[in-house]
């Protein structure tokens, strides 16, 4: 069986979440985001991107590839 290679998602926290909902303060804490400009690698799946799509007005999100 093949190794594929899977991607990975650098995602910087870009805005405060002063002033959001206790559910997307939650979101960022689970993603691991803490501090304004924090970056974090995650792997690319389904559970994560939902994360992402719920707080994509506070995140910034760069697809990697990985070797």
């Amino acid at each position: 069986m093949a190794k594929q290679s899977s991607k990975m998602l650098k995602i910087t926290l870009v805005r405060s979440p002063i002033g959001n909902t206790e559910r997307h303060k939650a979101t960022l804490r689970a993603l691991g985001l803490h501090r304004l400009g924090q970056e974090v690698e995650k792997e690319d799946s389904p559970s994560i991107r939902g994360m992402l799509s719920k707080v994509n007005h506070l995140v910034k999100i760069e697809v990697q590839e990985e070797k």
